[in-house]
């Protein structure tokens, strides 16, 4: 009888997880529509309910009444099957929020999400192929490329601050930022993990996979209505998980303080504001600065980790 209570208190709360990130995201894509309405001097949307608030769900229902349509020549069941993959993976991501109570908590919490992470390039290799469009399957190889090379350098940024912590859960953070955040002693890496996750969810400047003045819209093309939302939402959902990480890591790991949240929009802000300051960069350029920039300087500060840490114990051993 108390398995089968555990269970089912698990699963409401599992729900409950899901409708609230479902509900930020909604939010998060007025959020972002508002700033960039504010910069080029226009009202934004203000129609649909008080100053626009129910303009996502009005946005969700035009999308959910459209025509869902496939190409005649696309590989149906994965043109079908990856939008749920991606949303599935980037939900999977949010089981790492260390729940009070009554929910998922692990030992092995960084080594799940690198795990997930590493995943989730198969979402977009699979749509832009399965599409059959010239296209998104250049966006789907650019996916590949930039997804794999600038993971090394998010998963490296993760080993430090887990080797400082002498251990891979990422709740025993908040012990290590009691007095101080992590951004004064990682300051250098915290600065490539940024720059690494705005690689990682295709945000601008590297939003080559969706390049709209190159792939029309990359490898979401031929996408609409039902496969278009879950994309969507699978990618809006990675911006606020990925700025809740880098606020756990660096800045905050008190998630019962205010504070906490408030540091996550103004991260959120920070990444919108990116998006309308810089313009797209070339795509060797985004090699180049993976390869012979930051994986250089990540290694650098990896080794000097290794050296700061290990190396005073053996001069107490002598």
């Amino acid at each position: 009888m108390y398995l089968i209570n555990f269970i089912i208190s698990n699963l409401i709360l599992l729900v409950l997880t899901l409708i609230i990130v479902l509900i930020s995201v909604a939010y998060l894509t007025l959020f972002e529509r508002k700033i960039l309405s504010s910069i080029h001097y226009r009202k934004g949307p203000n129609k649909v309910g008080f100053i626009g608030l129910m303009q996502p769900f009005s946005d969700a229902l035009k999308l959910i009444s459209k025509e869902y349509f496939y190409p005649v020549k696309s590989n149906y069941y994965y043109y079908f099957i990856s939008p749920m993959l991606m949303f599935f993976l980037i939900m999977s991501l949010w089981l790492l929020y260390p729940f009070y109570n009554n929910l998922l908590s692990w030992y092995l919490s960084g080594l799940y999400l690198l795990s997930i992470m590493s995943m989730g390039v198969y979402g977009l290799m699979i749509s832009g192929w399965s599409s059959n469009s010239s296209f998104s399957m250049i966006g789907a190889i650019r996916a590949i490329a930039q997804s794999i090379s600038y993971e090394v350098i998010f998963s490296i940024c993760m080993l430090l601050c887990f080797f400082f912590i002498d251990s891979l859960n990422m709740y025993f953070l908040k012990n290590m930022q009691k007095y101080i955040y992590n951004l004064f002693f990682f300051w250098p890496s915290s600065l490539i993990m940024m720059i690494s996750m705005l690689a990682e969810i295709n945000r601008t400047p590297f939003d080559l996979v969706e390049g709209e003045s190159e792939l029309v819209s990359g490898f979401n093309v031929e996408y609409s209505s039902g496969g278009f939302i879950l994309i969507f939402l699978s990618e809006y959902s990675s911006i606020l998980f990925m700025m809740f990480l880098f606020n756990l890591m660096y800045l905050n790991s008190n998630l019962w303080g205010i504070m906490f949240y408030i540091n996550l929009v103004i991260l959120v802000y920070f990444v919108i504001w990116i998006r309308l300051t810089l313009p797209r960069i070339r795509y060797d350029f985004l090699m180049i600065y993976c390869w012979f920039m930051f994986l250089p300087m990540i290694l650098i500060l990896f080794m000097y980790m290794i050296f700061f840490l290990k190396v005073p114990f053996i001069f107490i051993l002598f």
